[in-house]
């Protein structure tokens, strides 16, 4: 006879993870299977040289309530850690140099990255009429109310680092739901974020801080505090060969180990996978349904994590700074960690973290771990301005070859898809980032609310 566990979740990342954790708090036996040796995703937090980094996600924003009160249930064992004021400050590169995206009025009127026509074109910004079709790009939207240097120059940079993307592609409704109904709602970007300032907010809704975060010592500890609560004994590493498989009232799930061939059933099935592994994983699903789903792109990223242990007097008091395309770089962007959270470098060092490829210029990805490095060496001492005679004193490579979803034009298709499966086969959820976001507070909030649901 079969061993029987009443809910199976696929994959260890922050959203199984999440979700697990939420079950077994309210009594709920889960069992975690996981493809690779590690739990986390990937979130990964290494210690190198004196240097602590991430070579997956490095921060997220606390855009919802669900954040604060996941740290809040797994504290002491994980602390969450919000960062220091100077993230409040946001560079741009531009014309061989960064300069500081404003934070108020009178920077708004003096910021070179902002063209005069544009400066004065935003006073029309309410009066403008708000857009009729659904499938606006981003690009689109921001042109038609705003205007070109703010796409060229705010836009560009900042969908680049958030999706690694492109702008022209991704889709408003999809990609910034919360831009998207500012519009429809309100009739305008400047409007709606007034009015919806003078909203009246509830305790909880003030979780929901925006800041920037991580947790203390690293995004892994949050990870590992997740698994102790669930119980390690709950979660299965090294799992292959999976498929699933409905049979009457039931799901059969059979995978294999180091120790043989395993056979589950299952009430309840949650994949938190990416696209391209469902179809292995549900061989019973139309290919053409799974066509739908598996369209989904992906941006390629190479993350370069840098650590300087002295500085030598050079100050990086910044989130970081991106790197419109238009500026015709090989970067993404560079982050500050160590200028945001605490003990990510020695007391007079800085850790960076580069982003390399992205949808625009994936080939990049491909090249060797030198030519990899070679760029990034080229940039510290071009844009960081270190001197010639100075190397990074660590170097550490990490290379994503499904980094982010792109939520483009095919997203109406896919989440149409997934609910008409999940509505056909009872007991199977399909979640992950491929669909609800994919910021690790979109992940905690989807955790939550399924978990909330079952």
């Amino acid at each position: 006879m079969q061993n029987s566990h009443p809910i199976i979740i696929i994959g260890a990342g922050l959203t199984g993870l999440t979700t697990a954790f939420h079950l077994v708090k309210r009594g709920k036996k889960v069992l975690i299977l996981e493809k690779n040796d590690r739990i986390g995703g990937q979130i990964q937090t290494l210690q190198k040289d004196g240097f602590v980094f991430e070579t997956g996600p490095n921060t997220g924003s606390v855009s919802h309530p669900e954040v604060t009160e996941l740290f809040t249930a797994l504290s002491p064992a994980c602390e969450l850690e919000t960062a220091d004021e100077s993230a409040k400050r946001r560079l741009i590169w531009k014309d061989g140099r960064f300069l500081e995206l404003p934070g108020g009025l009178l920077s708004g009127i003096t910021t070179p990255i902002i063209t005069w026509k544009d400066k004065f074109r935003i006073l029309g910004e309410p009066f403008r009429p708000k857009g009729t079709n659904p499938d606006e790009s981003v690009a689109e939207l921001a042109l038609r109310r705003l205007g070109k240097s703010y796409v060229d120059y705010c836009v560009d940079p900042f969908i680049s680092g958030i999706y690694a993307g492109d702008p022209e592609r991704l889709v408003t409704r999809y990609a910034l739901p919360k831009l998207y109904n500012l519009e429809q709602n309100y009739g305008s970007f400047i409007k709606g974020t007034i009015a919806k300032a003078k909203e009246p907010k509830t305790e909880r809704d003030r979780l929901a801080t925006k800041k920037v975060f991580s947790a203390r010592g690293g995004l892994s500890n949050l990870t590992a505090a997740l698994a102790d609560a669930i119980g390690r004994e709950n979660i299965l590493l090294s799992v292959s060969s999976l498929t699933i498989q409905p049979v009457e009232n039931h799901w059969q799930v059979i995978y294999s180990t180091p120790e043989g061939e395993k056979r589950l059933q299952a009430e309840k099935v949650i994949t938190t996978v990416g696209a391209s592994v469902l179809p292995e994983i549900l061989p019973f699903i139309d290919r053409m349904e799974m066509d739908k789903i598996t369209g989904l792109r992906y941006a390629q990223i190479v993350q370069v994590a840098v650590g300087m242990k002295n500085t030598q007097g050079l100050r990086f008091n910044a989130f970081g700074g991106l790197i419109p395309s238009r500026e015709k770089k090989d970067l993404l962007g560079i982050l500050f960690p160590a200028a945001c959270f605490s003990g990510r470098a020695p007391e007079k060092g800085m850790t960076f973290s580069f982003f390399i490829g992205g949808v625009k210029a994936g080939q990049l990805t491909e090249l060797s771990d030198k030519g990899i490095e070679n760029i990034v060496v080229r940039e510290f001492h071009e844009m960081l301005r270190f001197p010639a005679n100075v190397e990074p004193d660590m170097i550490y490579i990490a290379r994503h070859a499904h980094a982010i979803p792109q939520y483009e034009k095919s997203t109406g298709e896919r989440l149409e898809t997934i609910e008409k499966l999940q509505n056909r086969y009872p007991g199977l959820i399909l979640a992950g980032n491929i669909r609800n976001g994919i910021s690790m507070a979109d992940r905690i909030l989807q955790g939550t609310t399924i978990a909330g649901e079952i």
